[in-house]
């Protein structure tokens, strides 16, 4: 066995059975040894990006870490925008980073460069082989690493030379994980008695607290007049009929503060006190209205689910509370918009789908017709950085097949990662990919104006319109091998959605919004 053998072994050992790989020269023997382990799913994606966003969505499914295999540090450069995703939605992930040979290193070649750093920034763990019969070892603790608590990316260095080196597997070593913590009882009880005391308390629930069982507890103390927020943008949340459905926090901060005045209790369980996106001239950055009393329920390290429901008990809340009902929405037929979209995707949407959100300023409508939808996972932009949704979609399918997966794009942040298509035409994924191609970076045409820049001139506006040249999605969908169809109006959507749903993937639809 060589280096790299003892790698892919350990990591099946340990139940990473996924591989989103981009490779270059140094990673040659991980692939070579690919052949010995058929256990290990290879799923090549045609830039970094892809991969580390395939990976994402992955463990975001699966609730286990696929790994990632990069070349180098520009390598994992070119993947750090949907890793910066990955670890404000604290998935698990183990990076593969090829290196030079220890003996290469002080040459300085080309692409030399300090990849602990580079991967340091959005990485929970981050460690380098410096021989071959460190590799396995290294590579449990990386998955241990992965699961955190709270969970993030594992970036593992591996020199070429301790890849292609022979080695010992004496035995396949298990990750060692550590769980969340149990709740501290008295702090649950303080809170309890501040929400017994507060006038209009809300329960803000954070990445790791949005679960089936951290939901069904915070439905209990919704029967309370407690009010139940998300974060803006959540992992994964289980959404649609028979589950409890809280409001989430708004994006923009002043809508916020409206939407949260006369808090005067903010309870936070695995969350921080909620911040504006952006700094806007006069305006606060913290989005806690002036008066209102923060406090813990759970930190990201403890379990967030158990903390509510020991809340729940302790202020005597009923077993159960308040679910969504199955309701679809009506046919609207006429123009092209997000609600249209929006009510054919709820009249549509099959149960169990998992739904990829990078759609930006057209989501919202299709959150809201979706609340009463068949049950289904919605996986949200955590880290703001476009171009998730096609990869996500990919490591979503991966992760579960026999789901139906639904990407939502903006055509700006669908132009970061189209390369996707082809790994979901490579791959036969069960992906439906919907552009909306309103053919400008319409949130920043927004933003511009709450900046305080004005109104855009000639100068500014080619920096936010895409509309010279025309983005042509179906040939660029085409020449991926993805199916695609343009629609024009709301009657044409509907149909192509409904028989994308009733049909294998993977297809493009692209909405042509006015």
């Amino acid at each position: 066995m060589n280096g790299a053998d003892t790698l892919i072994e350990t990591l099946i050992e340990n139940d990473v059975t996924a591989c989103f790989a981009n490779p270059g020269t140094s990673e040659m023997q991980f692939v070579s040894a690919l052949d010995r382990q058929p256990a290990m799913r290879p799923v090549l994606c045609l830039f970094e990006g892809v991969a580390t966003g395939a990976a994402d969505g992955y463990g975001r499914i699966a609730g286990k870490p696929a790994c990632t295999l990069l070349h180098l540090g520009p390598g994992y450069g070119n993947g750090l925008a949907n890793l910066h995703n990955a670890r404000r939605a604290f998935t698990p992930i183990v990076n593969v980073i090829g290196d030079h040979a220890t003996y290469h290193r002080r040459y300085d070649a080309p692409l030399a460069s300090d990849i602990a750093a580079i991967a340091g920034a959005n990485s929970v763990w981050v460690k380098s082989a410096e021989g071959p019969d460190q590799v396995a070892d290294l590579a449990a603790e990386a998955v241990g690493a992965s699961y955190g608590p709270p969970g993030g990316s594992a970036s593992l260095i591996l020199p070429a030379d301790c890849a292609w080196s022979p080695a010992v597997l004496a035995a396949r070593p298990k990750a060692i994980r550590r769980g969340k913590s149990h709740p501290d009882g008295t702090a649950v009880e303080a809170v309890a008695r501040r929400m017994k005391a507060a006038k209009k308390p809300v329960l803000v629930l954070g990445q790791g607290a949005c679960g089936e069982a951290a939901l069904a507890a915070a439905a209990r103390l919704a029967t309370l007049g407690v009010r139940i927020l998300t974060d803006t943008f959540i992992g994964r949340q289980p959404r649609g009929a028979g589950r409890f459905l809280p409001d989430r926090m708004m994006y923009f901060g002043e809508q916020a503060l409206e939407d949260l005045a006369g808090v005067d209790l903010m309870a936070l369980v695995e969350t921080d006190p909620p911040a504006a996106f952006f700094a806007y001239p006069g305006r606060p950055s913290l989005l806690v209205p002036e008066g209102c009393e923060t406090t813990v329920l759970a930190s990201r390290e403890q379990d967030g689910a158990a903390a509510i429901s020991m809340l729940a008990e302790a202020l005597g809340a009923p077993a159960s509370g308040p679910v969504q009902p199955l309701e679809r929405p009506a046919p609207r037929p006429g123009v092209l918009t997000p609600s249209t979209v929006g009510a054919a995707v709820g009249r549509h949407l099959p149960e169990g789908a998992i739904v990829c959100d990078d759609g930006v300023t057209a989501s919202q409508p299709i959150l809201n017709a979706t609340r009463s939808a068949p049950p289904h996972d919605w996986m949200a932009l955590t880290g703001g950085a476009i171009g998730l949704g096609i990869p996500m979609s990919i490591g979503a399918a991966v992760a579960a097949p026999g789901r139906k997966v639904i990407s939502l794009n903006g055509d700006g942040a669908a132009m970061y990662t189209p390369q996707g298509l082809w790994t979901l035409a490579r791959e036969g994924l069960d992906v439906t990919v919907i552009i909306f191609a309103n053919r400008n970076y319409r949130v920043l045409n927004i933003e511009l104006g709450r900046t305080g820049a004005g109104n855009p001139g000639p100068a500014a506006a080619k920096l936010l319109s895409l509309d010279d040249p025309r983005i042509d999605w179906l040939s660029l969908a085409k020449g991926l091998g993805v199916p695609a169809t343009r629609c024009d109006d709301a009657d044409a959507f509907e149909t192509a959605f409904a028989r994308a749903m009733a049909e294998p993937g993977p297809r493009l639809i692209e909405a042509a919004l006015p």
